[in-house]
């Protein structure tokens, strides 16, 4: 049996692949954007925001905390997430030293 995908590349490689991947949905792109409108961890209102189901919404907020651009931490029967922000700081840079070296060579 070969190698898995994930080994066959850099652990850069790996880690931009996984940014774009969480930054790949208009929905997960809107719940990054209220999310880092707030001052606060927020439990229910993302739902409210967005034209999705609760279900649905939670799955995007799991890709995201398995990302690692946001936090999510239970407060009784509710988990309120929030950006994290040393991990967005992190990404912002990955993807602009990305980007800055495609725009080098092309």
């Amino acid at each position: 049996m070969g190698l898995s995908k994930s080994t066959a590349f850099s652990e850069r490689e790996n880690k931009i692949a996984d940014l774009a991947k969480a930054l790949a949905h208009p929905a997960r792109v809107a719940i990054l954007d209220f999310l880092a409108k707030q001052d606060v961890c927020i439990c229910g209102d993302i739902v409210d925001q967005l034209p999705l189901s609760q279900s649905t919404v939670s799955q995007h907020l799991a890709e995201l905390k398995r990302a690692g651009l946001i936090k999510g931490e239970i407060e009784g029967p509710r988990v309120c997430y929030c950006i994290d922000r040393a991990a967005w700081d992190d990404a912002r840079k990955t993807l602009s030293q990305f980007l800055a070296d495609v725009k080098k060579c092309c």
